[in-house]
């Protein structure tokens, strides 16, 4: 007879990470995987279109457009921004507004609101962080001293090009593999826009800062009671919204913080839950985020790479020398080697420390293959680029091209260790797709359980 007591005859001593989630979670995340998949390739021929014309005799009429001011100052508000800027500080709010609704969906309505599932992806994206910044910083210990203030270059990771990757190479990921790499990049969008508004903020105007609180109140107010308000239809709550989230980037960019932090903290004022007893089968923060995900992936992310990826190489020569540098050299081991070692590293610690062990689907390998593929920064790192080294700098377009070539890396060494797994993940996703009970979802999920109902 087998004692109860032992190890092995007892499972709750040892807990499973990157468990499948629920089939309406996995059904969010395919939807999401989808979009950005088809905003990745149009992201990618923004960026080649940058590189070309910025290496090419219409370089001076490329660099011109980007530099073309439009806007005016009124008074103390400071509206006159060359077409660049409003690419980076305009358009990458609605980014960044998308990324605050996909974290807030997350964490308050999707499966990662139990505090034990969300703890992987959360030390992962910490450790994917931390770990290229410090690489980053020791190499350029070597370098000029002001290349240190570019430290947080390598520590984002761009959802779009990432999940391109996954959907043309391993489309038949696990599912939990899939869900842990896009809510891994969206904490790590979350840790680089504090990262941006701690470190990357100057002139600190707390007049227009106090200001935008009561904009913002007043969005919440307006977002809060939009269900009850507006029966018919959430489109209508729109008109109302889209004043005050305007109002708000303008005294947050005039306030000194980073204006694409205004998207952010709009979206955590948008609830993510419906009111059954209107009848809502989708909340206000869903129907936002079906809206305009399209607007994101298809245009405001694919502009600002246009104006902020052209850099002039210099021939071959020129790309030599710019990956001798130690800033490049900084930023492609950080993205390429730093993020595989930060997000294996801390989801190794954590199954230790937590007594822990993968799901039975997931090998370790296919987490290397998605920590490479993670390895992708592109639009924050670009972001961070401006932010950090002035246009004129040489360290400026040292570091774009360390993005763009880390990214490049990244993403062959991501297609090379997950690309002969494919047959292993077409085996695993056929399995997913048996539903013996006939109830519409795969018997693999577990069943869907009554989200809290507090907001």
């Amino acid at each position: 007879m087998s004692d109860s007591r032992s190890p092995v005859s007892n499972p709750a001593r040892t807990r499973t990470i990157l468990a499948r989630g629920t089939y309406r979670e996995y059904r969010r995340i395919e939807q999401i995987i989808t979009a950005e998949s088809t905003g990745g390739l149009i992201l990618l021929v923004a960026t080649l279109a940058a590189l070309v014309l910025a290496n090419s005799p219409a370089d001076s009429a490329y660099f011109a457009l980007r530099d073309v001011h439009l806007g005016h100052d009124v008074g103390p508000i400071h509206l006159d921004l060359s077409i660049g800027h409003w690419a980076a500080d305009g358009l990458l709010a609605v980014f960044f507004f998308l990324a605050g609704l996909e974290l807030k969906q997350e964490f308050v309505a999707g499966d990662l609101r139990d505090p034990g599932t969300a703890l992987v992806p959360v030390v992962a994206a910490a450790g994917g962080v931390a770990v290229p910044a410090i690489i980053f910083t020791v190499i350029n210990l070597f370098g000029p001293a002001e290349a240190l203030g570019g430290w947080a270059i390598p520590a984002a990771t761009d959802i779009a090009f990432a999940v391109a990757v996954l959907a043309v190479l391993a489309k038949n990921l696990p599912a939990a593999l899939r869900t842990f790499l896009l809510t891994l990049a969206i904490v790590d969008d979350l840790i680089a826009i504090l990262i941006i508004a701690i470190f990357y903020t100057s002139d600190l105007r707390l007049g227009f800062l106090a200001i935008a609180v009561i904009p913002i109140v007043v969005y919440r107010l307006l977002a809060t009671r939009a269900e009850s308000l507006f029966r018919i239809s959430y489109a209508a709550a729109w008109y109302l919204l889209l004043p005050l989230g305007l109002i708000t980037w303008v005294l947050f960019y005039n306030s000194g913080i980073h204006a694409t932090i205004a998207g952010v903290v709009l979206a955590f004022m948008v609830p993510v839950r419906p009111r059954s007893r209107l009848g809502a089968d989708h909340s206000l923060a869903q129907t936002f985020e079906h809206r305009f995900r399209p607007l994101s992936s298809g245009f405001a992310v694919p502009v600002f790479a246009f104006f902020s990826a052209g850099v002039a190489v210099g021939g071959l020569s020129g790309l030599l020398e710019a990956w001798q540098s130690t800033v490049a050299l900084g930023v492609i081991v950080g993205l390429v080697f730093g993020k595989i070692a930060g997000i294996l590293g801390s989801t190794f610690l954590v199954t230790r420390l937590r007594r822990a062990n993968l799901d039975p689907d997931i090998r370790w390998g296919d987490l290397l293959g998605v920590a490479a593929v993670a390895g992708i920064g592109f639009t924050v790192s670009l972001l961070v680029t401006e932010l950090s080294f002035a246009a004129d700098d040489p360290l400026h377009d040292q570091a774009k091209i360390g993005v763009l070539t880390a990214s490049v890396l990244a993403a062959v060494l991501g297609a090379a260790i997950l690309g002969p797994r494919s047959r292993r993940y077409a085996k695993i996703a056929a399995a997913e797709r048996v539903d013996a009970d006939d109830d519409g979802v795969p018997d693999v999920f577990a069943p869907d359980e009554d989200a809290p109902t507090t907001r």
